[in-house]
């Protein structure tokens, strides 16, 4: 069964007018559970994650700056949350959903959650909507106690996974790929272990084309037991934050071939779904549940 972490305080209020769509994170499982992707039962509410599993990925002296709402004024600017008790708590509950999710995948070939992809969180510091990385937190729970020897990151976000790259520059034991747009945030990018900057403007044919000229290579060369999929929807043509061109169909089918890949080569695959700021709520509510739909399809 497809396991998907989702908590009702995923969709912690923000003040009104602020650019984060968290309203998506009722409405994509109110849209699975009315079409009848998913039921009830393949949905879990994840605990707060232990501080022990945040301290194996994040640096002790922000984690208790952080915890006691200690980040200075420009830091916070950084993260563009309004910082509270509250989103801290959201940020440990979505990362022990990627943990768990990361574990279900183990058993059942893919697991998901409704939240999380906060790629753009360091060892030492939070930015662009990303407080802890919780990609990397479930990264070294595997490698730490689940036996698992290789990971292959597939960052899809339309924005480089920073944070990601920075937190594993030093581990060979995670392969970072990032396929993003070269002009867009962060200006300043970090170093994966492969990055793929595309132009502003790459449509569907394009993109999908550099996708299936690297990710089997990454598979076979890689060899991964584990992969952490990084799927957000701001590749949309219609994205605010985007700049790129793909059509709701090309998401779908860069989707499609993550998963066949993952499916072929049988490795487990977790999901986070990422970014999405297109202007209307229902395209992005489309391109997440496109996600979902594949994933059951293919794996169940």
């Amino acid at each position: 069964m497809l396991k998907i972490a989702w908590a009702p305080l995923y969709a912690h209020p923000l003040p009104a007018g602020h650019r984060f769509p968290m309203e998506k994170y009722v409405l994509l499982p109110e849209q699975l559970l009315y079409e009848g992707t998913v039921t009830q039962a393949n949905f879990f509410t994840p605990s707060p994650l232990a501080e022990a599993y945040i301290l194996s990925t994040h640096d002790a002296v922000y984690w208790n700056r952080l915890k006691t709402l200690q980040l200075s004024k420009a830091e916070i600017r950084k993260t563009g949350f309004p910082l509270s008790a509250e989103l801290v708590h959201r940020e440990i509950v979505i990362a022990q959903g990627t943990v768990d999710g990361a574990l279900s995948a183990l058993e059942n070939g893919i697991a998901m959650n409704i939240a999380g992809g906060t790629h753009h969180a360091f060892t030492d510091r939070g930015e662009g909507f990303c407080l802890l990385n919780d990609i990397a937190i479930a990264a070294n729970y595997l490698l730490t106690y689940c036996g698992v020897q290789q990971i292959l990151v597939v960052d899809l976000d339309v924005h480089q996974g920073n944070g990601t790259a920075q937190i594993f520059q030093n581990q060979p034991a995670v392969f970072t790929f990032s396929m993003h747009g070269a002009g867009n945030y962060p200006m300043h990018k970090e170093e994966s272990d492969l990055d793929i900057a595309l132009p502003d403007g790459t449509g569907d044919a394009a993109y999908l084309q550099i996708l299936n000229k690297h990710l089997p290579r990454l598979m076979e060369e890689v060899a991964p037991q584990f992969i952490f999929f990084q799927s957000g929807v701001d590749v949309l043509a219609s994205d605010k934050l985007g700049r790129l061109a793909l059509t709701i169909a090309g998401c779908k089918e860069r989707d499609r071939i993550v998963f066949d890949l993952c499916k072929k080569h049988a490795i487990p695959v977790f999901v986070s779904m990422g970014g999405g700021y297109s202007e209307r709520i229902a395209d992005i509510i489309e391109a997440h549940a496109n996600t979902y739909r594949l994933a059951q399809e293919i794996f169940f």
